[in-house]
């Protein structure tokens, strides 16, 4: 990546932080794969590898908060459940979300197969079981196949879509009747990788709107049997991997850091 822009911070929020002057030029320039923060003109886009447990706005809130842009937003909800690669992009690279969100994903990850839960993941405990005893290593293989290529893919009822004007998952958690209409998407791959029953690994490549959780679901029930998803982890979007991707705990220190050299570079401006 090329050397960055000059970048002048702004502070909107905190009249008393707002400058009298401007601040002195500042230049950023990407080292190794990963260690970039931000792209100082233009806004930056930060490549993010999620840990278990928190939610996708929890990463940006994360972000939000330490860097001088107004605008903080990420390309793609990934559940608390799952790990892995997840965009953020902060100031004017925000306009190209959308651009983002229209690449095709790739995930990682465990079903069990053999019973249900209501979110089809491991969310919710399980309320259905099935046996498993007449499934074979081959059908599994034969069965993921069959759902790659276009298809009609009903969300799950525990998903962030709206209905109603409330979002399909607080419904569902309420126990109240959920009716979300089938959504066509493309799977490139369903890939089986392993099989230790009840327990299937799979890799999957997919489109936009794809739900992992509901190829889970489908893929016990096709088995004539059930399905949840076990564990997933986001590996890929378009040409971007995880293996480029910042921890939080990486990322943290940087995101100091730069809330340290804004701080100072106020106070020298105040002194000039």
């Amino acid at each position: 990546m090329l050397a960055r822009k000059f970048y002048r911070p702004q502070f909107r929020t905190n009249p008393e932080l707002r400058p009298r002057k401007h601040y002195p030029k500042i230049m950023l320039t990407r080292q190794t794969p990963g260690t970039y923060i931000f792209e100082i003109d233009n806004g930056e886009v930060m490549l993010v590898d999620k840990p278990e447990g928190w939610t996708s706005f929890d990463v940006v809130n994360k972000i939000r908060y330490r860097v001088p842009f107004k605008k903080v937003g990420h390309a793609g909800t990934l559940d608390p459940l799952a790990t892995g690669l997840l965009i953020v992009c902060a100031g004017k690279m925000t306009r190209q979300i959308h651009t983002f969100q229209g690449l095709e994903k790739v995930y990682s990850g465990t079903i069990i197969l053999g019973a249900e839960t209501p979110s089809f993941d491991r969310e919710t405990e399980v309320s259905r079981e099935f046996p498993v005893a007449h499934i074979a290593e081959a059908d599994i293989i034969a069965a993921a196949r069959a759902m790659e290529g276009t298809l009609m893919q009903q969300p799950p009822d525990f998903s962030a879509l709206q209905q109603g004007g409330q979002r399909a998952y607080k419904r569902a958690r309420k126990g109240e009747a959920v009716a979300l209409q089938p959504r066509e998407v493309h799977v490139e791959y369903f890939s089986i990788t392993d099989v230790k029953m009840p327990e299937v690994h799979f890799e999957v490549k997919c489109s936009k709107g794809t739900y992992i959780r509901a190829l889970a679901r489908d893929l016990g029930r096709n088995l004539q049997s059930g399905g949840y998803l076990g564990s997933l982890r986001r590996t890929a979007i378009g040409e971007h991997t995880v293996d480029e991707a910042l921890s939080i705990e990486a990322l943290a220190p940087r995101l100091e850091a730069w809330s340290e050299q804004t701080r100072i570079m106020h106070e020298q401006s105040e002194g000039d």
